[in-house]
């Protein structure tokens, strides 16, 4: 029997709140950090504070406000054709003809992952969460150990986040061995539909591995290489059935990153191609097909910006100043808090391989020079001192222990950057935040153009 005028909530005024302004003050903070770079939270968190200052009809108008500077603004349609370029992969071409609408793939009931490093271990629990069942083998016992409590508490980790989020109706039910079997015996991959190697990135090892791949597993089977390198067709050469070889190369952290480079080589099949774009969907990974050359796209773009990063550091800059910038910018981490975690040692080792550093580089070598370009011999440096990151509690940040999460600037690498400096005549200067964006930005982005004119990647959204 009331009146409803009076009941309209928006014309009731907001009471008071007790800490009102401290309480802003700490989300806006966690916003910032949460959401470094993006506009859209911090234009809501506005629109939230302006409901609690003003009459509703103001703070709508606000909000509308707000609302028309995302519309317009150039993050909205990044994030616009960001969305588009995840779709328009999985229309992917090779330059042979072979394309999506042609391939069929192959079903896999069944998988296999070789090395249970880090790489191995994100890889396992990913097909373990996506119901394939999942043999997993290492060269020895011990290993196998090692790498078999480190999967076991990945998918501990994994099935609590599930269980959290829909209400435990989903269980990974990784203990029963139907599901997830850990081995050291080959003939164990006997049946697999498909296989992925994961050991580390050394010719030799791989192509033993493939050789013995292709003698036996049944002839269908796909045999998949995690590289993030080296030569598809290489690899292949040590198979009976090249056209079965195809690279999947992951990204640190392989259970989380969704990222899935997927690299034909000369003779890989059209099915094999739809066969591993298949599995990503089934891993709830993005792939995207490119083509075979060093690197691939992801780090072959990757390698002239953290280039760029080391020279910035040489000339002056330090590595937090750098990363900052670049994750002010919007980057989720920079390259050097990105090296640290991926391990400098893998980028080292594969210097090594190439020739760059370490015992085959020819005597008289100028240190900054190689194959007549400017090169640093920094990270090399850093891992001669035992510096691999986060792994060894220290590379270009220190970290809290061997495995440690957090990054603090390192006094000991400060040092070592003023000698390293003077031993080879750098005059330090100041650089300021632009110059740090520029040149690592514009790295990344010349690199991404002689991609697409090479042909390795079909379009500009499957290097986006």
């Amino acid at each position: 029997g009331q009146p409803l005028g009076p009941r309209r909530l928006s014309l009731k005024p907001v009471p008071p709140l007790p800490n009102m302004e401290a309480f802003l003050q700490e989300a806006l903070v966690k916003v910032k950090k949460q959401a470094r770079g993006c506009l859209a939270p911090e234009l809501c968190f506005q629109a939230v504070r302006a409901a609690t200052e003003r009459p509703f009809a103001e703070g709508v108008q606000r909000e509308r406000e707000l609302f028309r500077v995302l519309l317009s603004s150039g993050q909205a349609q990044a994030l616009q054709y960001a969305f588009f370029a995840e779709r328009a992969v999985h229309r992917w071409a090779t330059p042979a003809g072979a394309s999506w609408s042609s391939a069929a793939p192959q079903p896999v009931r069944s998988a296999a992952v070789i090395g249970l490093g880090t790489m191995g271990r994100g890889i396992v629990t990913s097909l373990v969460k996506a119901n394939i069942p999942v043999v997993a083998l290492e060269q020895d016992l011990e290993y196998l150990n090692k790498g078999r409590k480190a999967v076991m508490l990945l998918l501990q980790r994994e099935a609590m986040k599930m269980d959290g989020m829909d209400g435990g109706a989903q269980t990974l039910d990784f203990h029963n061995p139907a599901r997830l079997q850990f081995t050291v015996d080959f003939d164990q991959l006997r049946d697999v539909d498909l296989v992925i190697e994961a050991v580390f990135e050394n010719m030799a090892l791989k192509k033993e591995i493939f050789h013995k791949l292709s003698k036996i597993c049944k002839p269908g089977a796909l045999l998949c290489t995690n590289t993030s390198a080296l030569n598809i067709d290489e690899i292949a050469s040590a198979t009976s059935r090249p056209q079965q070889v195809i690279g999947t190369h992951f990204f640190s952290p392989a259970h989380v990153m969704r990222l899935l480079e997927i690299i034909y080589g000369r003779h890989t099949s059209p099915t094999a191609i739809a066969t591993a774009m298949q599995l990503a969907k089934a891993l709830n990974k993005v792939g995207v097909v490119v083509g075979n050359c060093f690197g691939f796209v992801g780090n072959r773009m990757m390698f002239p910006y953290v280039q760029q990063a080391v020279f910035l550091v040489e000339e002056g800059s330090r590595p937090e100043a750098v990363d900052q910038v670049l994750e002010d910018f919007g980057f989720k981490i920079g390259p050097f808090r990105m090296s640290d975690l991926a391990g400098l040692d893998v980028g080292w080792r594969s210097r090594k391989d190439q020739g760059l550093t370490g015992p085959s580089l020819p005597a008289g070598t100028p240190a900054r020079q190689r194959h007549g370009q400017r090169y640093s011999p920094l990270p090399d440096l850093l891992c001669e001192h035992g510096r691999f990151g986060q792994k060894t509690g220290n590379g270009w940040y220190r970290y809290e222990k061997a495995g440690g999460r957090t990054a603090t600037p390192d006094p000991w690498l400060h040092n070592f950057l003023a000698r390293y400096r003077d031993t080879h005549n750098i005059k330090t200067r100041f650089i300021d935040q632009e110059e740090i964006l520029e040149r690592c930005l514009f790295s990344l982005i010349n690199e991404g153009f002689a991609i697409l004119a090479e042909g390795i990647a079909s379009g500009p959204e499957h290097l986006d």
